[in-house]
């Protein structure tokens, strides 16, 4: 094999990365909502809503950037961004409410959710580097 058949089969478009990045941003919202709708970020009653914010911010910038690869990498690097904002109101309800979840849970999960909108993000800035 040679290294130009190599290098043609190992290197992926730049179309398939954007929908590489497009799929973990789609799963990462697909999955918090399955973790605010199932089982809850902060507790009982309606303050893991404040996580929304997120996929809110993602999608107006997304809207406003036309949904190209830097935009989108903007928007999902605010997506990150927000979700630690809602994570640290949350470790203070949850810090001044005893009755509600382990602030370590949330703390957790907050930052599994930031991480995940932040590698959606840096994959699009995959994108971006090979001029898509």
């Amino acid at each position: 094999m040679t290294s130009r058949t190599r290098s043609s089969t190992s290197a992926s478009t730049p179309t398939q990365r954007y929908l590489l990045a497009l799929g973990v941003s789609v799963l990462t919202v697909l999955f918090l909502l399955f973790g605010i709708g199932a089982l809850g970020i902060v507790g009982d009653g309606d303050r893991d809503a404040m996580y929304l914010a997120g996929p809110v911010v993602a999608l107006l910038v997304a809207a406003a950037t036309r949904f190209r690869a830097p935009g989108m990498a903007v928007a999902l690097a605010a997506a990150s961004l927000t979700t630690v904002a809602a994570g640290a109101v949350a470790v203070v309800l949850v810090a001044t409410d005893r009755e509600s979840a382990s602030l370590l849970d949330v703390v957790g999960i907050s930052g599994m959710y930031a991480v995940l909108f932040a590698l959606a993000a840096w994959l699009f800035t995959r994108v971006r580097a090979s001029d898509a």
